[in-house]
């Protein structure tokens, strides 16, 4: 019941314990992965015999979190986990991302991989660990896998790099970048940063590598003392005829090198030419051949197909649709395209094409992330979409994809690093790419898009940003990079390696190895071949838009921002918020308070400057301390025969004794005020002791020519002389009862 452990130390002497043979046993695999608090369940099951020809790997991993691994509630109605969020979805992606490569080339058979949050530390992300989990898992069961592999996060923080550093400590990186890989080669790359160099970047996966190899070297450990690992299952999951595929190869090799050595700018001229090759070579075939060999034929073309284009361009030095290695596609974009948009823009590079708006909203649209570790509110939002007709197919609509949800994260993490905060941007912006058409690097054009439509919309974006997508084709002798890859040298390429930019540094980027032996050398060879590739479609995008709109359309709300200290957020929203809501009732506005530290941060939303001066004018009137020698706009709220009592802030009272009312005698409070007016005044003292307010009138009237200071009366400072009224004690009393009291604010 103990099971099978392993443990090991990251370089700053934390402990990572591995351990099979407890949990989930009826598993192929499971494993569970223990770093402080945080603890993962991975499991693993394959079925025993592929479907009929399968001709790809039936690969799912999904990463799961149970808030109860945090002492959490889930939210929402029904109170338990849901659909997976969008974190758990790019988590799964990124573990995906690296296992997929790593199965046999013929091994098709479904395999399902679990990976699940059981406990969380609050101060540590668990996505560092969910590779290693999976890996584990694999490497201890009797599948087929040419592991094992790890994933690590590796952040740089006050200069020095730091392997799987907590949540706070990632606060101060200006690198978060993710690497999975085995022993000998970087399979997968993906994360952001501030602005780095190249170099660092190389450096950062260096960094990285190293620490993986110790991971990969436990895995293999742990699997050796359990020995249902010892021997792999053995498959035949492909019907193969070598001769076969020779005669095909024969018959489509050179036309197919042919065109590719042509160069045929169209995508689709080039699909029409490989299909008509293929049906030429069906046609060859009798009609028990055809059946017979249905399942290879277009397998086998394919991979004809592959090789002949592989090769073409390796020969050549030019790529299918006819550039050069380095040569970026034909650019074209407009911005303001949509006139009712907040922003817009469209950005077009060869036959990849984005359409991308931006809306400006208030604090309320923000979104509310509520993980079982993340709980946050993100004021910068982007959507990616990825309708069938971009690719000339026809497809039901439905959920949002994976890929969909990851390209889109990868161009909100290449941009959101120049989106300025505080009082630059009060606004939550969501940012939605449609693509319109694909052929290849469409992320790369949402990013481009993206940083036109914000500029157009007048967000004050720090620096414009581009990306680019690498490619690379190796023979193991030779190798060609090359810059904006089409969708085909995706598909038939060794490598996809997506990076994002200003002109000063990386902002983001995203790489998916194929192929064993990828070099240091050739990774910095191909980070600075996109360098000039960035900033050539930077070049382009300032040829439409080179800076950001010096004003907000008119149309857009405007947002003004006031600070109060926050005993005053109360009397702002009153009971019940009556008093906000009558604000906004009255102006048309929206305000939203949210408290920080010692004060309450007010954002008024607002279509009109008088409407948000009105607004602006209310709040400060309630959140004012009266002041010696201010003026103020008050209302007479009751009258006594020794003066009037005149409310100058909201619920602040003064006392204009009747000698401050006028320069000349008055008999009667009522011979110049009723209760009721307005009337302006001046603050000339606040009693030290009892906070009461004293108001003068006459103090900002004309002094009368010739005028004489009287002597003063022989009565109290506040009341006139009792022979005037035998009730005034009396009358005092009722007032102050109904409020009358002239005391200021309690300090």
């Amino acid at each position: 019941m103990d099971g099978i452990t392993k443990t090991f130390r990251l370089s700053d002497g934390r402990e990572i314990t591995l351990e099979t043979g407890k949990l989930a046993k009826q598993a192929d695999g499971s494993v569970v992965v223990k770093l402080g608090d945080t603890m993962l369940l991975a499991t693993v099951v394959a079925v025993q015999e592929a479907k009929e020809n399968v001709d790809f790997m039936p690969l799912s991993v999904e990463y799961r979190e149970k808030y109860a691994a945090a002492g959490r509630f889930p939210g929402g109605f029904f109170k338990r986990e849901t659909r997976p969020s969008d974190y758990e979805v790019l988590i799964s992606r990124l573990v995906d991302r690296a296992l997929r490569p790593l199965f046999p080339d013929d091994f098709h058979a479904e395999v399902q991989v679990i990976v699940t949050l059981i406990s969380a530390d609050k101060n540590f992300l668990p996505d560092s660990l969910a590779c290693l989990a999976a890996s584990a898992a694999l490497s201890v069961s009797d599948i087929p896998f040419h592991g094992p592999i790890s994933e690590v996060r590796v952040g740089r923080i006050n200069g020095q790099f730091v392997i799987n550093p907590g949540i706070a400590a990632m606060a101060e990186s200006d690198i978060d970048l993710m690497v999975a890989a085995s022993f000998d080669n970087i399979v997968m790359v993906e994360g952001e940063m501030k602005e780095v160099s190249e170099d660092d970047m190389v450096e950062a996966i260096r960094v990285a590598h190293e620490a993986i190899k110790e991971q990969c070297k436990a895995q293999l450990e742990l699997a050796s003392m359990v020995e249902k690992s010892k021997v792999k299952r053995t498959y035949s999951h492909e019907t193969n005829d070598p001769e076969f595929k020779e005669r095909l190869k024969a018959a489509t090799y050179t036309q197919i090198y042919e065109m590719a050595k042509q160069g045929i700018p169209s995508k689709q001229d080039r699909k029409t030419i490989l299909e008509a090759t293929k049906e030429a070579f069906v046609t060859t075939l009798t009609d028990v051949e055809k059946e017979t060999y249905a399942p290879m034929i277009s397998r086998y073309y394919h991979e004809v197909e592959k090789e002949a284009i592989r090769n073409a361009t390796l020969d050549t030095h030019q790529r299918v649709d006819g550039r050069k290695l380095d040569e970026i596609r034909p650019i074209w974009s407009e911005i303001d395209y949509l006139p009712a948009a907040h922003g817009s823009a469209i950005f077009t590079r060869g036959e990849t094409q984005s359409l991308t708006t931006v809306t400006l909203g208030t604090k309320l649209d923000a979104q509310v992330i509520d993980g079982a570790v993340i709980e946050e509110k993100v004021n910068f939002i982007l959507h990616y979409n990825f309708p069938s007709f971009a690719t000339g197919e026809v497809k039901p609509i439905r959920s949002t994809g994976r890929r969909e949800i990851g390209h889109g994260n990868l161009a909100l993490r290449a941009l959101k690093n120049m989106i300025p905060q505080g009082p630059d941007n009060l606004y939550t912006i969501r940012v939605v790419s449609d693509i319109l058409e694909s052929n290849g690097s469409s992320s790369m054009a949402t990013v481009c898009a993206g940083t036109m439509a914000l500029m157009d919309a007048g967000v004050k974006l720090i620096k414009p940003v581009s990306g680019i997508a690498m490619g690379l084709i190796t023979d193991s002798k030779r190798y060609v990079v090359l810059s904006d890859i089409l969708g085909d040298e995706d598909h038939l390429g060794d490598m996809d390696f997506k990076v994002c930019g200003t002109r000063d540094g990386i902002t983001a980027c995203q790489m998916d190895i194929k192929v064993d032996g990828l070099s240091f050398e050739i990774l910095k060879e191909a980070l600075q071949q996109a360098r000039r590739g960035r900033m050539h479609i930077l070049d382009e995008i300032a040829k439409t838009i080179s800076e950001p709109r010096a004003d907000y359309k008119p149309f857009v709300p405007r947002i003004t921002q006031m600070k109060v200290p926050k005993e005053f957020i109360g009397a702002i929203i009153g009971p019940g918020g009556k008093v906000i809501q009558e604000m906004q009732r009255e102006t048309g506005t929206t305000i939203v308070i949210e408290e920080v530290g010692e004060f309450g941060i007010i954002d008024i939303v607002a279509d009109n400057l008088e409407a948000r001066d009105k607004v602006i004018e209310k709040i400060k009137r309630i959140a004012s301390v009266p002041e010696v020698g201010e003026i103020y706009r008050g209302k007479v709220k009751n009258i006594q025969t020794f003066g009037a009592f005149v409310e100058i802030l909201p619920n602040q009272d003064g006392l204009l004794h009747i000698s401050e009312i006028d320069w000349k005698r008055l008999d009667k409070v009522e011979d110049a005020l009723k209760v009721g007016d307005e009337v302006e005044v001046k603050l000339i003292e606040v009693d030290a002791k009892t906070g009461k307010l004293k108001l003068s009138r006459r103090a900002l009237l004309p002094k009368p020519e010739g005028y004489v200071e009287r002597a003063p009366e022989h009565r109290s400072e506040n009341r006139p002389d009792r022979s005037h009224d035998h009730n005034n004690d009396r009358d005092r009393d009722r007032s102050r009862d109904r409020g009358g009291d002239h005391r200021g604010p309690r300090r």
